[in-house]
């Protein structure tokens, strides 16, 4: 079952049309990876489905329920029961990693769900030290950020997203920030989320992880789904003349 679906997504930022109908669907447990050159429209689509972004029109169903209706920059209707669940079960790990530089990393990590889960502080720090060990920085629970690499950074804030229970992760370009050394490191925490299960909507310029980690590959250009299909698929024969004009000159 779809998890998360849309329907006819535009989004305009004045008299640019960055979205024009964009309909997707993701399943709970798939991997979908949305690749494109720069502009298409991929990041600001990924926004729209938590909100970061309001949509000009078009629908978002979560688990088959109307989350949100929009037309004309209206809000026609909205689930407010479906709009909690989502914002609170779905993590977004950004391009720059967000850590508040004032709080030790298993600070940042137990401090949503302590605030707004209202989690007791020892069980989200009990949980916090698990994840840090997951994405293999569990000697830096009482460090800074200030004091860690970028791929450490954003492989915290990757712990701090999972840390709200999520079920549904959102990347956007996860590793564009980081020096070339430290792309595989992040890499390697969403491979390993990938093979357990996560559900993930990942923006991505490294095509290896699309080619390896995704159930599905999505490719955007000029506000639009051009071409979806299995990685492989997309890869090898593409049909579509812009994906194939894209992925020569990016592979």
């Amino acid at each position: 079952m779809n998890i998360l679906r849309t329907e006819n997504i535009c989004k305009d930022f004045g008299g640019l049309k960055v979205l024009r109908d964009v309909s997707v669907s993701i399943d709970e447990g798939e991997v979908v990876c949305v690749i494109g050159p720069s502009g298409a429209g991929k990041s600001t689509f990924l926004r729209s489905l938590n909100q970061l972004e309001k949509i000009t029109s078009g629908k978002i169903f979560i688990d088959g329920e109307l989350f949100v209706h929009r037309e004309n920059n209206v809000t026609v209707d909205t689930n407010p029961a479906a709009h909690k669940r989502l914002l609170l079960e779905m993590g977004m790990v950004f391009q720059s990693f967000n850590l508040f530089p004032h709080k030790t990393v298993l600070e940042n990590i137990t401090l949503a769900p302590v605030c707004v889960k209202k989690t007791p502080r020892a069980q989200a720090e009990a949980e916090g030290e698990e994840l840090l060990n997951k994405v293999g920085l569990a000697d830096k629970a009482g460090e800074y950020p200030s004091r860690l690499s970028g791929g450490q950074q954003q492989r915290v804030a990757i712990a701090r997203a999972l840390a709200m229970n999520p079920r549904i992760m959102l990347f956007d370009e996860p590793t564009s920030a980081l020096d070339p050394e430290l792309v595989g490191e992040v890499l390697g925490v969403m491979k390993d989320l990938a093979q357990s299960g996560m559900t993930m909507f990942v923006v991505t310029h490294e095509m290896g992880f699309a080619r390896e980690a995704a159930n599905r590959v999505i490719f955007m250009c000029d506000g639009i789904v051009a071409e979806e299909a299995a990685p492989e698929k997309i890869f090898t024969s593409p049909e579509n003349p812009r994906t194939k004009l894209f992925l020569n000159s990016v592979l």
